[in-house]
């Protein structure tokens, strides 16, 4: 038996039987303009927690309401027993901008409170956002604590490209300022082929039989538009890792999907 081909098939097997780390459950992109679907893979139908995506259309709310005045203000102080898990950047004073740059749990929590449950459900329902579900965790009354973090606001891949065509056509029911100002403060990113980018992150951790969180696989979101001369496309996609690994599962997604799209959008 020729040693090298053995061990060669050993390394073969051992390939197929290895469990996957990660995996793709939808990639859609669509244009603006018309609706029209550019590319679907996967199952983009079912709804997951939006983790931090739903800061777009929370900092829609928080402009529209008057809670928010532009990118710096209000600057809200940390107060000691907010939420600190992302680090020291979480640990600061945040104005809107470094909110949804850094992606800051807490301050989200501050504009949730200030629309109160009954605003908050409305403009959801009226955003035609997921299920609207507002309420939070099942008899815990935590909704404007998380019931965007893996709770009981759900939303599919498709709906989330809906929300952003009516974001970037301007067809949502909030005030023209308040559309500018969200705009404005959601990261920006140059891609390959003359694109501009615009995306939110959002990363949170399914529920177990028992209620705890299922750390070895957490769901990765990147939402959001790109544009080039007159064109505009919205886009949507969602990773599920099968353990827990560097880097985080957003970023992955956010890294994947900004280099796939120009490739994407050429055969267009």
């Amino acid at each position: 038996m020729d040693i090298r081909l053995f061990a060669a098939g050993l390394l073969l097997a051992a390939g197929f039987a290895a469990p996957a780390e990660a995996r793709i459950l939808c990639t859609i992109v669509a244009d603006a303009a018309s609706g029209k679907t550019i590319l679907e893979e996967g199952d983009c139908a079912t709804r997951v927690t939006p983790a931090s995506t739903f800061k777009v259309p929370l900092a829609l709310m928080g402009y529209d309401s008057g809670f928010l005045k532009n990118a710096a203000e209000p600057n809200l102080p940390y107060v000691k027993g907010y939420p600190d898990w992302g680090g020291d950047a979480w640990r600061q004073p945040t104005g809107p901008q470094q909110w949804l740059q850094f992606s800051v749990v807490w301050y989200s929590q501050q504009i949730a409170r200030f629309l109160g449950a009954k605003r908050l459900r409305g403009y959801a329902e009226a955003f035609a956002y997921g299920n609207a579900d507002m309420t939070g965790d099942p008899g815990k009354d935590n909704g404007l604590e998380r019931s965007w973090i893996a709770s009981s606001l759900k939303i599919s891949p498709r709906e989330q490209v809906d929300f952003l065509r009516r974001l970037v056509n301007r067809d949502l029911p909030v005030s023209a300022d308040a559309i500018a100002k969200t705009m404005e403060i959601v990261e920006r990113r140059d891609i390959d082929g003359g694109w501009r980018s615009w995306g939110k992150t959002g990363m949170a951790y399914p529920r177990q039989a028992d209620g705890t969180f299922d750390y070895r696989r957490p769901w990765g979101w990147y939402v959001g538009w790109a544009q080039r001369g007159g064109r505009t496309v919205v886009f949507a996609r969602l990773l599920q890792d099968e353990k827990k690994q560097e880097p985080r599962t957003s970023l992955r997604a956010r890294d994947g999907i900004l280099a796939d799209l120009p490739a994407i959008l050429a055969r267009d």
